[in-house]
């Protein structure tokens, strides 16, 4: 997530009111989760098995909870809870808006797009032209959908990310100030679920197909020409490279890659990283023709103890 303008590190930290090291004037542009920051980007970091992998990021900005050593080039943000901190720059600068119209009147509809009865649209909406948007569908604010897109009834697109810090007293959520991003000739079923970035997109790849019934996680990207059939559940952060198809019941891992035209068959939990151009079954995930091959192999062992007895 860019902010609006160029801010100097004194700024941020007066903000969270934390202390700082590094050049007061040093420039920060943005926020962002460790697997999409940039130099400019504030990423935050809580736990030591962390420390290294925030501060050797492309992040140039660390909100921690521990005085280090600074790198070079880079600043500190010094802070008893991160979490916390990041959440309010979250809602500083991406703050909830209600609303009390159906469509936003900061929303833009482009021409020859059609908006079914009881359809909701949100702030700052972008949406293309020739979409067909059925009844009863929820896209929260500054969702951006491209041309030519179908998205039937009861869909949801921006929810907040699944995304919780446990504490004594329970669990807090980290705000989510991302967007949902559907480009062009996306087709979507009834009653998914599209959850907003963190702080990025969740982007769903041009001419990708998705059934009824499906989730997406937040921050994940599904690229272009996808089929995704009923009752699928993507996890956060998951990558899914083009033309690559899940078919129904398929669960993920998050953090995992999915190859260029890899299949998954049903029922499937890819709990690890893929590669494409194969065909997918089982849980643990291995490659169809070696998992059939030894659900057959089960088959045999009641003859071959069978056998076994009789020697």
């Amino acid at each position: 997530m860019k902010f609006p303008k160029t801010y100097r590190l004194q700024e941020i930290a007066a903000l969270i009111n934390c202390e700082f090291i590094g050049d007061g004037d040093f420039e920060v542009f943005g926020m962002n989760e460790i697997h999409v920051v940039g130099p400019g980007d504030i990423v935050f970091v809580d736990h030591p098995k962390y420390y290294d992998k925030a501060l050797q990021s492309e992040a140039t900005i660390i909100l921690i909870n521990k005085n280090v050593d600074c790198p070079d080039g880079k600043a500190l943000l010094i802070s008893d809870d991160p979490f916390r901190d990041f959440n309010k720059l979250t809602n500083h600068f991406k703050p909830f808006q209600s609303s009390n119209t159906s469509i936003s009147t900061s929303a833009k509809i482009g021409k020859g797009t059609v908006i079914q009865p009881n359809t909701f649209i949100g702030n700052h909406v972008v949406i293309g032209e020739n979409c067909l948007i059925h009844s009863n569908v929820s896209i929260y604010d500054y969702t951006v959908i491209g041309n030519n897109v179908i998205i039937h009834a009861g869909t949801i697109l921006g929810a907040d990310a699944f995304y919780y810090k446990k504490r004594a007293e329970g669990f807090d959520q980290l705000n989510s100030g991302g967007r949902v991003v559907i480009e062009d000739n996306v087709g979507i079923g009834a009653l998914c679920t599209i959850d907003k970035g963190v702080t990025g997109d969740t982007t769903i790849g041009e001419g990708t197909k998705i059934d009824n019934q499906v989730h997406v996680g937040h921050d994940t990207k599904i690229g272009k020409k996808c089929l995704i059939a009923s009752q699928t559940g993507i996890a956060g952060c998951v990558i899914i490279e083009d033309e690559v198809t899940l078919w129904g019941q398929v669960g993920t891992t998050s953090g995992i890659t999915i190859g260029e035209k890899a299949v998954v068959l049903g029922q499937t939990g890819i709990t690890k990283s893929i590669q494409g151009g194969k065909t997918y079954f089982g849980t643990p995930i291995e490659e169809s023709r070696e998992k059939l091959k030894q659900l057959a192999n089960i088959k045999k062992i009641p003859d071959i103890l069978t056998k076994l007895k009789e020697l």
